[in-house]
């Protein structure tokens, strides 16, 4: 399909939206709570906070446990790099990446991810080259805020409307909408389709390659 640059810049998440990385975000946090001792989280609990900055699940999830937050953040990360391995991206997520950066759109990252992580995947999954900036949780106000796509827009001088949000949980398309900008939502990631619904999106995808009858 030809492509219509119907926005100039597009924003993807990257947990979920780029990369299947949600199993792994949930094994690893089940297994920091395990190591603690502490209350095990169930896989939906933690899905539905994917997205968000990591101090914001962890206050969610662990509310009356934050003397040992540092110490889940420790666990978690140790689980999470064992492997000293990248999640795979999603089938077609390289060859959209490339369409797009082909036909002269500018992308970008807004993530829920540390500079570290982000940093440390992108290299990884060799996808860095084609991202022309990213904004993480840990430089920024954490999802729903706006705060990362103002910044995207501003650093770009793109106007709202020639934007677009594409992510895999509610808290990328509240982000969105909070910033005035379209949002595309991803079924196969860590929301269901109906909580997707609920921020009225401006499409919901069940695969990579669908996303180009969008932009």
């Amino acid at each position: 399909m030809t492509l219509q640059n119907k926005f100039d810049l597009v924003i993807f998440d990257w947990d979920g939206t780029l990369m299947d990385s949600i199993g792994a975000i949930v094994s690893s946090m089940q297994a920091a709570a395990h190591d603690l001792s502490i209350e095990v989280p169930s896989e939906r609990a933690i899905r539905d906070l994917i997205g968000l900055s990591l101090p914001k699940i962890l206050n969610i999830l662990f509310t009356d446990l934050v003397h040992l937050h540092e110490d889940i953040v420790s666990r978690y990360r140790h689980h999470f790099l064992s492997a000293n391995t990248v999640s795979p991206l999603f089938e077609g997520s390289e060859l959209l990446l490339n369409q797009l950066f082909t036909h002269g759109y500018t992308l970008a990252i807004a993530t829920g991810k540390g500079r570290p992580g982000l940093d440390r995947v992108l290299a990884l999954s060799g996808m860095g080259h084609y991202f022309a900036a990213s904004r993480c949780a840990d430089e920024m106000k954490s999802k729903p805020d706006p705060m990362m796509i103002d910044s995207l827009l501003a650093h770009f001088n793109v106007p709202a409307h020639r934007a677009v949000m594409i992510g895999d949980s509610v808290h990328d398309l509240h982000m969105a909408n909070n910033a005035g900008v379209a949002a595309i939502g991803v079924s196969y990631g860590a929301n269901l389709v109906e909580q997707l619904q609920a921020a009225n999106p401006l499409a919901i995808v069940d695969n990579v390659a669908e996303l180009v009858y969008y932009l």
